[in-house]
């Protein structure tokens, strides 16, 4: 068995970070989308606190999910982290994932960042991190007011001011999902529309690529994740303050429904060989020790209710003030994920 499973971690792309367990050890097979090297604190604090040794496989959100359908029952995986919360949704509808009884998750994470209860009562998925959605703008150009809800992004007094990543890209997809979700599908699609009209440039590149662009004037507008800039504030880097020193950061809908929240979240794995061990991994991933590495390591906030934390970037885009979140069920983003799509081929964003 031991065999198999290490054959099974070194298959195709996915790359391994663990030795081979003997037979005596308690372990934890990981399947992870988290591709950040902060994060080895974690799982060096889990295996510290418990004794339980952590098999970990990483690969992309799309790569994880395919490979758990191709291995079926034989999977060796027990947690699944995902950095998404349309892809945890699919993982859910596809039956990926069990759901698991824990009063310790139930308690420390909202219900709104978490998978719908089943007919039992078990969860099939939890928020772990959160990230917002937010908008920067070049501050010479552009005056905060007209940058400060995501319904300007489509607003034709932004004509040709706007970089945005791909559309198809997971981290627009759930914003768009919950816009749907706010605004109901035939203004979203008016909206999409109109900031495919606002394009400055067709899409490319990641989050970080459009900060740069608006610092650089190749536009005045863009969308990021909060911990992409977060990373910049807190480089040291010539050309990273200078690019942070030429723009201003919008939390977007504070005066209607806050800003989006994406989550990064885990699950127990459907044919999770040591799921109570999986258990154990995810209560830990909620504990104060283990929510502060997801905030001072990656620059995301916890998701855990009560946790204080202590990140000068994130205090500082925020003023120090908090912001006002949006509070639909995140798993209302994903069911919205057929609608955004076929929405995204009508109006022809890229």
């Amino acid at each position: 068995m031991l065999k198999q499973l290490a054959s099974l971690l070194t298959v195709g792309a996915l790359t391994v970070a663990a030795g081979t367990a003997t037979a005596q050890e308690a372990v934890v097979n990981l399947y992870s989308a988290r591709h950040y090297a902060t994060d080895e604190a974690l799982y060096t604090g889990f295996t510290k606190a418990t004794g339980i040794k952590i098999n970990r496989v990483d690969a992309d959100d799309a790569g994880i999910l395919a490979r758990l359908k191709a291995e079926g029952a034989a999977s060796p995986a027990d947690v699944i982290l995902l950095v998404d919360a349309a892809r945890l949704y699919k993982g859910e509808v596809d039956g990926l994932f069990q759901p698991v009884q824990s009063k310790v998750l139930k308690e420390a994470i909202p219900a709104n960042l978490r998978s719908l209860p089943a007919a039992d009562g078990g969860i099939a998925w939890f928020g772990l991190s959160t990230r917002a959605r937010l908008i920067v703008y070049n501050k010479i150009k552009v005056n905060k007011d007209d940058v400060d809800t995501y319904e300007e992004l489509g607003d034709p007094k932004n004509k040709g001011k706007l970089c945005i990543r791909s559309g198809s890209h997971p981290y627009n997809l759930s914003l768009f999902g919950a816009v749907t979700e706010h605004l109901g599908e035939a203004k979203t699609e008016a909206w999409l529309k109109g900031m495919v009209a606002n394009l400055a440039r067709p899409p490319k590149g990641g989050d970080t690529d459009q900060i740069k662009a608006v610092a650089a004037g190749e536009c005045d507008i863009a969308v990021t994740n909060s911990y992409y800039l977060a990373r910049m504030m807190r480089s040291n880097k010539p050309e990273d303050v200078a690019v942070v020193n030429k723009i201003g950061v919008v939390f977007p809908n504070q005066s209607s429904w806050g800003t989006h929240l994406n989550i990064a979240g885990g699950a127990v794995a459907r044919h999770a060989k040591n799921p109570a061990n999986a258990v154990k991994f995810l209560e830990y991933l909620v504990s104060a020790e283990a929510q502060n590495y997801f905030a001072n390591g990656n620059n995301e906030w916890p998701a855990a209710k009560g946790v204080h934390i202590d990140n000068p970037a994130l205090k500082a885009m925020t003023g120090g003030a908090p912001f006002k979140s949006e509070t639909i069920p995140i798993s209302a983003v994903g069911s919205n994920l057929t609608k955004v799509q076929q929405m995204l081929d009508r109006v022809g964003f890229p």
